[in-house]
């Protein structure tokens, strides 16, 4: 570890691995580069010659076959390349769409349909062009090639070049001397030279020829693709928004229900009930009594209600102690047996653990309400798509996800989340719901 000016620098050593991914990449550019000429040659006639006829043909009607022909032709060569592209750049070029005639349709139709098609003519523009990038590529690896190869092993050849005397070497016209020694070793210095710079030149030019039939063979196609992902992003964008907006309208009529059938409902009686006793105070006694001890008990059960209905809103023990605990409270209150498998977890963040909750939670409402099943199985396991919970009865099934049925708003709350939800509920065979949540 030098020191330079106080500080301390590293120097790291390619290793062996890398070495031999760089070895691996020179052959695949090489390769790639000299197979590219020849291809291009052979590209570029057939192209051209049949581009030339269908033109000059198209008075005569059977241009267009030819045209159809030719196009089908640079097709099959574009296939071809972006296959040979797909190492060099280290991704797979998708294959594009490609206009076709529907079923059925007639000879013509099927020629004129490919010559209406962009990415056909693309490609056979790449198929008349190619041969520029393809050249320049072509004499830049042979030269790099010719030069590392026969620079480093001059020590092996030089004595086989004939010389007379008036013949001068480069290392006599640069003024460095004359002689075998100096011969070779300014030889084998510029094979040096060359080989060091091999694989960055080599990789250059296979990348600018790999590039340009990208950008003709595939630029659109992954143009498209990314539009399409970026609608596709939009849209679940706008599903999570509308199922969120759901979901929350959902859960505040609900709780609206709840309170105004039942708190709100014993908060009437417990008025009336203590309007009554203060009216049997001074006439009888002992009634008032009772009427107050039964005024304190629906003081009671009232308590207990909206403490159940906080649980719906936000339990204070999800907040305080984790999904772990919440699960394994809200199990031990279910009148159906339930069968837990929590793994050991981290704490997730605030919207996944509360979606979580509420999704087994309303599960096992809806078990102890419909399935009359004997027990439920509730399992929770992280994977690299997200927090996967699983609930699962022995019920008589019959549970769906359509609009009116309970589930529906439960969907809605999954995908605000960003997550999916799926039941499977045959008749007399249980019912599984599973629900997936990303986790950020």
């Amino acid at each position: 570890m030098p020191s330079v000016n106080g500080m301390t620098t590293t120097i790291t050593p390619l290793g062996p691995g890398r070495t031999s991914r760089i070895f691996r990449q020179l052959g695949i550019d090489t390769q790639y580069v000299l197979l590219g000429l020849p291809l291009s040659i052979i590209t570029i006639v057939l192209c051209v010659t049949g581009f030339s006829l269908g033109v000059g043909l198209m008075v005569l009607v059977i241009g267009f076959p030819v045209l159809f022909a030719t196009i089908f032709q640079a097709r099959g060569f574009a296939t071809l390349e972006r296959a040979r592209v797909g190492p060099v750049l280290g991704i797979d070029l998708p294959h594009p769409y490609y206009k076709k005639a529907k079923p059925g349709a007639g000879f013509w139709k099927r020629t004129f349909v490919p010559l209406t098609d962009g990415q056909s003519w693309l490609d056979l523009v790449h198929g008349v062009f190619r041969l520029i990038p393809s050249t320049v590529a072509f004499a830049f690896v042979v030269a790099w090639w010719a030069g590392a190869l026969g620079g480093l092993t001059t020590v092996l050849w030089d004595w086989s070049i004939p010389r007379g005397p008036d013949m001068h070497d480069l290392p006599e016209l640069l003024g460095l001397g004359r002689g075998t020694t100096v011969r070779i070793l300014f030889n084998t210095g510029l094979g040096l030279i060359f080989a060091l710079t091999l694989f960055p030149v080599v990789r250059g030019v296979a990348l600018l020829e790999a590039l340009f039939a990208r950008a003709l063979l595939s630029g659109v196609s992954e143009l498209r693709e990314r539009v399409y992902e970026a609608e596709r992003s939009r849209d679940r964008a706008r599903a999570q928004t509308t199922a969120a907006v759901s979901a929350e309208a959902t859960a505040l009529r609900r709780l609206e229900r709840d309170i105004h059938d039942g708190p709100q409902q014993r908060l009437v009686r417990l008025a009336m009930d203590l309007g009554r006793a203060d009216l049997q105070f001074d006439n009888d006694p002992g009634a008032a009594r009772a009427t107050v001890a039964e005024a304190l008990a629906q003081t009671r059960e009232t308590l207990e209600e909206l403490r159940a209905l906080s649980r719906g809103i936000a339990p204070p023990i999800l907040v305080d102690r984790g999904l772990r605990a919440a699960l394994t409270a809200l199990a031990a209150r279910s009148i159906v047996p339930v069968d837990l498998e929590l793994p050991e977890i981290d704490r997730l963040a605030e919207n996944v653990e509360t979606t979580v909750y509420f999704v087994v939670a309303e599960a096992l409402t809806n078990v102890a309400k419909h399935s009359h099943a004997s027990e439920v199985k509730v399992a929770l396991q992280r994977s690299v798509y997200g927090m996967l919970v699983t609930v699962e009865d022995d019920g008589v099934g019959g549970a769906s996800l359509a609009k009116g049925h309970g589930l529906t708003g439960l969907a809605d709350r999954v995908r605000a989340a960003g997550g999916e939800l799926t039941v499977t509920s045959p008749p007399d065979a249980g019912t599984k719901l599973v629900a997936i949540l990303p986790i950020p």
